[in-house]
């Protein structure tokens, strides 16, 4: 997972745009939301096995996630004085270790999860982003 978390950190730094550089920050803010949920819902399984309720909450990529959503909004020049704290906020909604936590299986026939949170994602940055 590693080596996969890597690969998701390049195609952010440096792949198309609305993922990569080269969209506006808003845009590029739900892109990463998007693919970041794509990405921990691929990784589903082999996350899920790697939590133990005894240890720590495994902590791989959140970092990455708290300075790209903070930048991003930085460059969105919201009127907000307080970025740090809502990039973190923002970043508690994305991050494996909380979705796997929250997340129920659902029964066969029902809505994509993934694409429900992606959607929820979009919703919350869009609207917390508004001018």
């Amino acid at each position: 997972m590693d080596a996969d978390e890597l690969l998701f950190q390049h195609d952010v730094m440096r792949g198309p745009p609305p993922l990569g550089p080269g969209a506006a920050p808003v845009p590029r803010l739900v892109a990463y939301g998007r693919a970041r949920i794509a990405f921990l819902y691929g990784h589903f399984e082999v996350a899920r096995a790697t939590i133990d309720r005894n240890e720590p909450v495994p902590a791989e990529g959140v970092e990455f996630t708290r300075m790209h959503v903070r930048m991003l909004l930085a460059l969105a020049r919201l009127d907000i004085s307080d970025l740090d704290n809502l990039a973190v906020q923002l970043t508690t909604a994305l991050e494996g270790p909380i979705l796997l936590a929250m997340y129920m299986p659902e029964p066969p026939g029902t809505a994509d999860p993934k694409g429900l949170l992606a959607d929820s994602w979009q919703t919350l940055t869009e609207r917390v982003c508004r001018p």
